[in-house]
């Protein structure tokens, strides 16, 4: 069995990646962890999800600074679902060791160290790791999460996005001279679980925010290969993340190689499910799945797509473990499918 332990397992995606190891028939859960200082130390996670009543009843330990290193050797897969600030400051304690490490915060995307200060607000320290992780699209990078010590799971939004807009990139068919536009709207349960005015289900309507600013405007600009317009939108609902992507298409680009460009990225994923319709949330919320469609303007050249994701699982928890899956040499859809 592959021991492992999630640290910042009190939250929302930490509780669902606590889970998703559990049930797993070759993973061990071994450890629920929160920082020092939390104060849902020594509850059992059943009694902050009670979903998993019965199922994850193990109190969550107050987990030391000092005891990083120890953690690291004792386990072979450590999943960090913290703050970016505490998977920077940590990582160099964690790594070097026995474990491989997944991280779901924000702090290894980005290669540009500049980049990376302008929109996390604080500077990149950790040039050798951040050199090292490996960027856990994991539909897309497996070839690279194979022999990763450190994997930075992508966010909920760059996951839904990229998973549109890649085959199109890939296969050369995006017109250079326009940038992608994409609309995105997530559940509140995306901003976590400490509640604020700006996250309760009764203040939130639809809006818009961190338009031309969002932290995940470079992350999907990065990884795709060209720069995007990314607006985000926070929507009166828990769970799940729909994007709608724009795009213009070069003028020689026909139906048949926009549609070869999305079957041969995904014809044998077990995760990304091609659609006959437009995508809606209910489909995939408290699935692993992505779910994807499109229709192509011949007239002006123009293309929308639509991905559907649960923005704690696929769009963090699940995709983490994807990426395990994939580092162990498992399947990647085994234990979520």
């Amino acid at each position: 069995m592959i021991k492992a332990c999630v640290i910042g397992a009190s939250g929302y995606t930490g509780a669902e990646l606590s889970y998703l190891l559990h049930k797993h028939p070759h993973f061990s859960l071994e450890g629920v962890f929160v920082s020092a200082n939390s104060l849902d130390a020594n509850k059992p996670l059943s009694a902050l999800h009670g979903q998993f009543k019965g199922q994850l009843d193990q109190p969550l330990v107050a987990l030391a600074e000092s005891e990083l290193s120890s953690l690291a050797k004792q386990m072979d897969a450590i999943f960090l679902a913290t703050p970016h600030e505490a998977s920077h400051d940590w990582m160099p304690q964690l790594i070097g060791h026995k474990a491989s490490v997944f991280d779901l915060s924000g702090a290894f995307r980005l290669k540009d160290k500049t980049t990376f200060a302008n929109f996390y607000g604080f500077p990149h320290q950790q040039s050798a790791i951040l050199e090292k992780a490996v960027y856990g699209l994991a539909d897309w990078y497996a070839d690279d999460i194979k022999g990763a010590d450190v994997v930075a799971v992508p966010g909920c939004y760059p996951t839904a996005s990229l998973t549109a807009l890649k085959p199109l990139h890939n296969a050369g068919l995006l017109d250079a001279g326009h940038r992608p536009i994409i609309n995105a709207t997530s559940g509140v349960s995306g901003a976590g679980r400490k509640a604020t005015m700006t996250n309760s289900l009764c203040e939130v309507s639809l809006q818009a925010y961190g338009v031309l600013g969002h932290r995940h405007q470079p992350e999907i600009s990065a990884h795709l290969g060209t720069d995007v317009i990314f607006t985000p939108h926070l929507g009166n609902f828990k769970r799940g993340i729909l994007a709608t992507v724009t795009v213009k298409l070069k003028d020689s680009v026909t139906q048949a190689q926009i549609n070869d460009a999305y079957q041969d990225a995904y014809a044998n994923s077990s995760i990304v499910r091609i659609c006959q319709s437009w995508p809606k949330l209910d489909d995939v919320v408290k699935t692993p799945h992505c779910d994807l469609f499109w229709k192509f303007d011949a007239s002006s050249g123009y293309l929308v797509a639509t991905s559907a994701i649960d923005n704690l699982l696929k769009g963090a928890a699940s995709q983490a473990m994807q990426c395990a899956n994939i580092r162990f040499n498992y399947p990647d859809h085994l234990g979520l499918i």
